[in-house]
């Protein structure tokens, strides 16, 4: 369990002892049902990451959107409910270059227009070939607190995590066009397990790298 699970838990325990002690024994089985569903929603179970050149779910919850982005981009959009686990990993390892929090609305985190409009915060990581993977934890009409325990400079794992948001929320992923998709609307996804996508191009640092390698090679021969 998330530690912010056990200090809800702890609380909403301790309330419900006290309304308990001074109205009677039933008084206080709300405040012990909340505290109990605090620590179910805080849960935090390991997960098998997959190996190789993909990029994993960062939330469990569904696929509600993939959508083509400026640029050859691909932003893949799910949506957590509140019966989801609301820990968040890494789609890849790499280097954090950049954590911006933006404020928002707090609209239902599964429409689309949550993705633009709703408070988040964007974290981006370059992978050790060139790769700038982009995503995104946002709030919903419930969640209104959103967690990132990484910073600049900080490097990642694939499935590492790296933060959560509590209670319902959005998280979306943008992937450049080296990225073949693999989700699917409407597929039902886990974080660090599920696959989003595999690579299928060769990143544009590559190229730009190749090209002095190239030059040196001629100039020995």
């Amino acid at each position: 369990m998330v530690r912010d699970g056990i200090y809800y838990a702890l609380a909403f325990t301790a309330a419900g002892l006290l309304v308990s002690y001074m109205a009677g024994p039933w008084a206080g089985l709300p405040l012990f049902l909340v505290g109990a569903f605090c620590a179910y929603f805080f849960r935090d179970p390991e997960r098998l990451i997959p190996v190789g050149p993909v990029a994993v779910s960062p939330a469990d919850g569904k696929v509600v959107a993939i959508v083509p982005e400026p640029g050859g981009v691909t932003r893949i959009s799910i949506f957590l409910n509140v019966f989801d686990v609301h820990v968040n990993r890494s789609p890849v390892s790499g280097v954090v270059t950049d954590v911006t929090y933006m404020k928002g609305k707090f609209m239902v985190a599964s429409r689309e227009l949550a993705s633009a409009e709703n408070e988040q915060n964007r974290v981006t990581v370059r992978t050790e070939d060139g790769a700038k993977v982009v995503f995104t934890q946002i709030t919903g009409l419930i969640a209104r607190r959103i967690v990132c325990w990484k910073k600049p400079g900080d490097f990642v794992q694939a499935g590492e995590r790296f933060g959560l948001i509590k209670f319902g929320s959005r998280m979306d992923v943008f992937l450049g066009p080296e990225w073949r998709i693999e989700a699917t609307v409407g597929q039902r996804i886990a974080a660090g397990t599920s696959i989003l996508a595999r690579r299928g191009g060769v990143v544009e640092l590559q190229q730009v790298l190749r090209a002095p390698i190239e030059e040196a090679a001629l100039c020995q021969t």
